[in-house]
């Protein structure tokens, strides 16, 4: 048994020294990457972003898919109009399914898909995530919902 003089503490093997240390080498190696290498990094971000989040049981904020065509937007230096021409449609119309007010069909995930290099299931998972939610919020009113039970309309007959 070691005594507590020779106990090694979490601080001496990770402390702010030793942090600015990791981070002033992540930045020269991050320097050193082509273009298009740290584009690549930065695309692999959002997708780990939004598996984490399909992932995740109590996500603190509920992301939308426009959040995340966003980030890819953002990181690629591409307008929404750019990319509704891209997609053979309007500017508008993209906006509607991106933001929920209508439903991904399997036409907008290939393409979302094909866009960002994301398996499909994960764009249409992300809208499904955001259902549950929308549910669960939901269940607070069950009491709004008992009228819709089977039993009342075979009662009523």
């Amino acid at each position: 048994m070691k005594k507590e003089s020779d106990e090694i503490l979490v601080e001496d093997i990770w402390n702010e020294q030793k942090k600015a240390g990791l981070k002033e080498f992540i930045l020269s190696e991050s320097a050193k990457q082509s273009e298009e290498r740290r584009l690549r990094n930065e695309l692999l971000a959002i997708q780990y972003r939004m598996q984490d989040y399909i992932e995740s049981e109590n996500p603190t904020n509920m992301l939308r898919l426009m959040d995340f065509v966003k980030m890819y937007l953002h990181t690629l230096n591409v307008t929404q109009k750019k990319l509704a021409e891209l997609f053979e449609m309007k500017d508008s119309n993209l906006h509607k399914y991106l933001v929920g007010e209508r439903k991904l069909n399997a036409d907008l995930v290939l393409k979302l898909s094909s866009f960002s290099h994301v398996d499909p299931e994960y764009w249409f998972r992300v809208e499904v995530k955001n259902e549950l939610i929308e549910i669960n919020k939901e269940k607070a009113k069950a009491k709004d919902y008992q009228k819709y039970d089977y039993r009342n309309l075979l009662a009523a007959s």
